[in-house]
Formats: C-alpha cells, sequence, structure tokens
C-alpha cells in the first residue's frame, strides 16, 4: 500500500470516526432529504438550510459504511457557504470522480479526494455517492 493510499484511509477512518456536522436542523430552518441504498443498507438523512442562494447549513444522520457516512461528513463540509450552483458542480464533479473520470486538477476538493479510490470499486460507489444525491435532491427542492 502506497503511503497515499495510506493517508486517504486514514481521512476518510477519521470522518467516520468523528464525522462533521452530524446532526439534523429544525424543521421550521431548512428541508431534510431522505434516502436510502436498498443494495447494502445505508441511509441517510440529510438537512439543508438554503437562504438566499446559499448553503448556510448542512447537517446528516443515518447509517450504514465507513465510506457512505464519512463521504456526508466531508460533503457537508464541503458545501456549506456555497452557492446552489457551487454545490452541485462540486457534485457533479464528485460524480466524475466516482465514474474514474477526468476532473479539472484546479478545483480543491479537500477531504474528498480522499475518497477517489472507490472508484476502482463499483459496489461502493454507491455508498460514496448517496450524500451527494441527498444533496442535488435537496437543492432541486429548494429550487422548484
Amino acid at each position: 500500500m502506497s503511503s497515499l493510499d495510506d493517508l486517504y484511509r486514514r481521512v476518510i477512518m477519521d470522518h467516520y470516526q468523528k464525522p462533521r456536522n452530524r446532526g439534523q436542523l429544525d424543521e421550521s430552518e431548512g428541508l431534510t432529504v431522505q434516502l436510502n441504498n436498498p443494495t447494502c443498507g445505508d441511509s441517510i438523512a440529510l438537512s439543508l438550510k438554503v437562504e438566499h442562494g446559499r448553503v448556510v447549513d448542512a447537517k446528516f444522520t443515518g447509517e450504514g459504511c465507513s465510506i457512505s457516512m464519512s463521504s456526508a461528513s466531508m460533503m457537508t463540509e464541503a458545501v456549506k457557504g456555497k452557492t446552489e450552483e457551487e454545490a452541485l458542480q462540486l457534485a457533479h464533479i464528485f460524480s466524475d470522480l466516482m465514474q474514474g473520470k477526468e476532473i479539472d486538477e484546479s478545483v480543491d476538493l479537500g477531504d474528498i479526494e480522499a475518497l477517489q479510490g472507490v472508484a476502482k470499486f463499483p459496489a461502493r460507489i454507491k455508498c460514496a455517492t448517496l450524500a451527494w444525491k441527498a444533496l442535488e435532491q435537496g437543492i432541486n427542492q429548494i429550487r422548484h
């Protein structure tokens, strides 16, 4: 195992063991999207608070493997402060990353980059993308 793989594994486990933004927003503050991955049993409830087109808060609850829960933790960290459009763009970039596509090197993915190895394991891609699908659904609900 390379030192980079080891570093990525540690970042994923850190987010899994000490998730950021775990919790739920009050219903009056925003909306919650619930998604399940029936293949492996992962579930997530993503709460989003968007004001004036900007994600001001994001929290999640749920159960699942280290990949799905760490991805949710990383995603909530990454989208806070972003506009709806920027958050959706990040979701599309993450989707490309999970499909093994080339992504723009100028985009700073931060800890999210640690999940790029998941693309080598097709059965785990749905785990990694669950929270991101919830983000896309939530923003689309807010927009309509």
